[in-house]
């Protein structure tokens, strides 16, 4: 099997990595070429365009910012990919977004399969994502060389493009609420003269406990803020939950108030920096 990987930033590195691992030929294609290079070592074919690298490809997974971004990508391959070829669209977009893209790729008659993945920069390099996915069910069973390099389970959304989709922006909304949950009960703890290191060994081993929160909580006392999942991807998320959720009946309370935060964490200068960043959103004045 041959797979394009289409954005080779903190995530699709990982990816590209794992598929290598197993065996599977891949080509690489960055908008900045350097981090494409980058995996030449690991036996990639960096390319020089997203065309060139999906030319030969049987799967073009795209891992790209945003739906703007994946779709000025798309519309430069997608006349290049061959006839039996899969896109695999990973890059979160939203349900809406997807099945924008799920048009244009029907344009060119080619099959899509909506694949946002669930995890950070760990995860993708050990191949222990969780891949969410739908669509064709026959599609589906045709990625399962690429879902299994790259993953530890996948999730069957359903058969309709944009379920996966929806399901992602489900899980990072959980991802969003426990940040900032825990940076909330660090900067209360700091607040009222009390170590915020004792929050963390207080629900350590209990029924409220997470992995995620010792794992953030942690970066955040020790104000290690190196990227694994930015800021500005999670606002641009959670502003993609509000929209998907705009005219409904489900309160948008929590979600703005979530949004807010970690664009407060920007606004200090961490759009860059992990979502553990969002402890000086607390910390401010």
């Amino acid at each position: 099997m041959r797979v394009a990987v289409l954005g080779t930033g903190t995530m699709g590195a990982g990816i590209a990595r794992s598929l290598l691992r197993v065996g599977i030929q891949v080509s690489v294609w960055n908008r900045h070429v350097e981090k494409a290079r980058a995996l030449a070592g690991d036996g990639a074919r960096v390319e020089s365009s997203s065309a060139e690298a999906v030319r030969d490809a049987d799967v073009v997974l795209t891992m790209l910012f945003d739906e703007p971004a994946v779709r000025e990508v798309a519309e430069q391959f997608l006349p290049a990919m061959g006839p039996t070829a899969i896109w695999m669209q990973s890059a979160t977009v939203g349900p809406d977004g997807i099945r924008r893209l799920a048009d244009l790729a029907s344009d060119y008659d080619v099959d899509l399969v909506d694949a946002p993945v669930v995890g950070t920069k760990k995860p993708a390099e050990e191949g222990t994502l969780a891949v969410v996915v739908s669509g064709d069910p026959a599609m589906i069973e045709r990625l399962g060389p690429v879902l299994e390099a790259i993953g530890s389970k996948t999730v069957v959304a359903g058969a309709a493009i944009g379920a996966a989709s929806a399901l992602k922006l489900a899980c990072n909304a959980w991802i969003a609420t426990i940040t900032a949950g825990t940076a909330q009960s660090l900067a209360l703890c700091a607040a009222l003269g009390v170590d915020p290191a004792l929050f963390l060994s207080t629900i350590d081993g209990s029924p409220s406990n997470t992995p995620y929160a010792q794992l953030k909580g942690g970066m955040m006392i020790a104000s290690d803020f190196t990227p694994s999942f930015g800021v500005d991807g999670l606002v641009k998320d959670l502003e993609l939950m509000l929209a998907a959720i705009e005219g409904g009946s489900m309160p948008a309370t929590l979600l703005e108030t979530l949004r807010d935060e970690f664009r407060a964490a920007a606004d200090e200068g961490h759009d860059r920096d992990d979502i553990a960043s969002v402890i000086t959103a607390f910390r401010a004045g």
